[in-house]
């Protein structure tokens, strides 16, 4: 049984957007058993004076693609698996010792490459897999180019590469099969286009992806497995028809308006805004081997970022945090904090990464939180948060430890 103790530490409340005077906290096998004024002692117990620094729970990033190793992600279909796999275990470790103790891969992880990290093989976040995102013919996750034929087979060739962070699948028998082959494979959720994208060759942005029928009947067999389905969109007409047939979270949703989402706050859905990634599309896309019609397409969604923030808020939507990063550019995703932080109060900006990153993983109370049976998931921060994020922007100097699962994996100047 491991033990540790933390000593000094002022806990952080997002929720309330309070910080604590000083706490001993108590971890015991992976979750926090206590938080006392009281001076805590434990057999056997490693203990960390935190010196009265913040301590704060682990960061969760919705929105990540952790075998993108490539900037062209048409491409990386066609490199050899072992090399994607081996690409990608920096780019997870990167994402750990920036503060994600935990994210959701929205395209290209499978479940065991989770429980792999979750076994110690690789180092890195907790990980939610998607499988492979489910795309129309033509839609943002058919990177085949225009000059190509179509092959004729029952299922888009790249969908067994490691490299491909979607298949290509259409008409409402055959999503429905794929839906429950994502799932048998151990998708946590399912992940869909719904719109056309930036970094795909064949679909403009305001394009539709699927069918109302067949964006009805993934939902349906997720339900049916007690998950839930997130979707790529960003026109006020994709999310209001993705939301309308029972999706759950909208990713991107750059050109979201008003009456989109006023249609959000009412259904519940969740939003996951990624907004530093246009940022990097545009200033290092063309260097990196982004075709120049997605350089293109990302200028034209990536002033319209953050304004979205505002338009959500205003709606009452609630907004998660997301990154949305490929190949050399993961190393940006901190960013985000930033670009959040000139529309949101730094408090809004930690929930997003937090305790509502939480409740769109369904667990509400034991993720996100520094409380009292818990998983152990926690940061070690110089500064406070809540008067500035920019402590979360800099990790390799503000992160002083970094806890996952009640194991020390980051221990700095403590």
């Amino acid at each position: 049984m491991s033990v540790l103790i933390l000593r000094g530490a002022r806990v952080l409340d997002i929720d309330q957007g309070e910080l604590s005077d000083q706490r001993d906290v108590l971890v015991e096998d992976g979750r926090i058993r206590r938080i006392s004024r009281d001076r805590l002692e434990a057999a056997g117990a490693e203990v960390i004076d935190v010196g009265g620094r913040t301590l704060m729970p682990g960061l969760i990033d919705l929105h990540v693609h952790v075998t993108a190793v490539r900037m062209d992600l048409g491409s990386q279909v066609r490199m050899p698996n072992v090399f994607v796999l081996l690409r990608s275990v920096p780019i997870l470790e990167g994402m750990l010792m920036r503060g994600f103790t935990s994210v959701r891969d929205a395209g290209g992880a499978e479940r065991a490459l989770a429980e792999a990290v979750a076994d110690g093989l690789a180092k890195g976040p907790r990980l939610f897999v998607s499988g492979r995102a489910l795309s129309q013919t033509g839609g943002h996750g058919d990177f085949r180019p225009r000059s190509d034929h179509l092959p004729i087979v029952d299922s888009c060739a790249c969908s067994f590469r490691i490299g491909a962070i979607a298949r290509v699948v259409d008409g409402v028998d055959a999503v429905r099969k794929a839906v429950r082959e994502e799932l048998q494979m151990g998708a946590h959720q399912i992940k869909v286009m719904a719109s056309g994208g930036v970094a795909s060759p064949a679909d403009p942005i305001d394009a539709y992806g699927y069918s109302t029928d067949e964006l009805k009947a993934i939902v349906a067999e997720a339900e049916g497995r007690q998950t839930y389905v997130m979707a790529h969109a960003y026109t006020p007409k994709a999310i209001i028809r993705a939301v309308e047939c029972g999706i759950r979270t909208i990713e991107h949703g750059n050109l979201v308006d008003d009456e989109a989402a006023a249609v959000m706050a009412r259904h519940g859905a969740f939003a996951v805004p990624t907004l530093v990634t246009y940022r990097a599309l545009v200033e290092q896309g063309p260097a990196l081997g982004l075709p120049p019609d997605s350089v293109a397409k990302a200028h034209g969604v990536l002033d319209r970022g953050v304004k979205s923030l505002e338009i959500l808020q205003k709606a009452g939507v609630k907004i998660g945090f997301g990154s949305d990063l490929l190949g050399d550019t993961h190393s940006r995703q901190s960013e985000e904090f930033l670009i959040r932080a000139a529309v949101q109060t730094p408090q809004q900006v930690l929930a997003s990464a937090t305790t509502i990153a939480a409740q769109v993983l369904q667990m509400e109370g034991q993720l996100g939180v520094v409380r009292e049976g818990a998983i152990a998931d926690l940061l070690v921060v110089e500064g406070n948060p809540l008067d500035s994020v920019e402590c979360l922007a800099r990790p390799v100097q503000s992160l002083k430890l970094i806890v996952k699962d009640g194991q020390v994996v980051k221990r700095q100047d403590l």
